[in-house]
């Protein structure tokens, strides 16, 4: 299994949407007009422009998207801008799926499960909403908290008005930092947000964002009496290889790449405080 990861597939972009001024989301498919390989939600893919750089990037459509992948891609670093600068018909090199991805199948099965993100922190969680709806008789009530710097930061907000809000398993709730002329939704910071959202105390929480949001959000269910045993994160941050080789994403006894990118937070209590 790790040398067919180590592997490069070789993909072709077949569309590219603006989200935000600085995240793109790139289709792509195999050269025959495929999807590259199967992958579980919250797993990574490695991308790569050979003689530019590489990263590792979250799949952002559900598994049960059956024809592509997706990745949004925020332009941040020597790939990500190459990449933002390519368009439809540029070849990239993927190469994956890794980590353990959030248990859809198992852990999560028959629960309400609360999604809150922070910015680019939607796309990991992209895939898991995706594959909860398509897969619906298997969960209970979903609902998705979601925050941006301004109205123009938040990712994918034509699927979440268009599609997400019209799912009545669905209950949607944005907010945005600041007041701005075209915003009438809610203003305020996602920890604070999420206190006066008030969670019942059995639903399941899957949380990305900024370290810092994480932080402050994580302090705020603990507040209203959630238990570290019912959140759920992914941390890409540092993962290279993606195989447990190069050794930049260990953390004590832990491979984010191999163990994570997904971990429960009572299982990070027990890692040194390095990230």
């Amino acid at each position: 299994m790790e040398n067919e990861a180590l592997i490069p597939y070789v993909g072709v972009i077949t569309e590219i949407r603006q989200e935000t001024p600085d995240v793109k989301t790139f289709r792509v498919v195999s050269k025959e007009g495929e999807k590259l390989f199967e992958h579980i939600p919250g797993q990574c893919a490695m991308l790569s422009i050979p003689g530019v750089s590489e990263a590792m990037i979250s799949i952002t459509s559900s598994p049960t998207v059956k024809d592509y992948m997706e990745f949004s891609v925020k332009k941040c670093g020597c790939l990500t801008t190459w990449l933002h600068a390519a368009e439809v018909g540029q070849q990239v090199t993927v190469r994956g799926p890794y980590g353990n991805g959030f248990p859809v199948d198992t852990d999560f099965k028959g629960k309400d499960l609360v999604f809150i993100a922070g910015g680019i922190g939607l796309a990991p969680l992209h895939s898991v909403i995706n594959y909860c709806r398509d897969n619906a008789k298997n969960y209970g009530t979903l609902q998705v908290i979601y925050g941006a710097r301004s109205k123009q930061d938040l990712v994918d907000f034509k699927e979440i008005i268009e599609e997400w809000e019209n799912d009545p398993k669905v209950e949607v709730c944005l907010t945005i930092d600041n007041p701005q002329d075209d915003w009438d939704g809610h203003v305020g910071f996602i920890p604070n947000y999420v206190k006066e959202l008030n969670p019942d105390l059995s639903k399941t929480i899957l949380m990305c964002g900024p370290p810092i949001m994480i932080k402050f959000t994580l302090g705020a269910l603990k507040e209203l009496g959630f238990s570290e045993t019912q959140v759920y994160t992914t941390m890409e941050l540092r993962m290279k290889c993606g195989v447990g080789k190069c050794g930049r994403c260990n953390i004590g006894s832990k491979y984010v790449c191999k163990d994570g990118p997904v971990f429960r937070f009572d299982q990070l209590d027990e890692l040194p405080n390095e990230y």
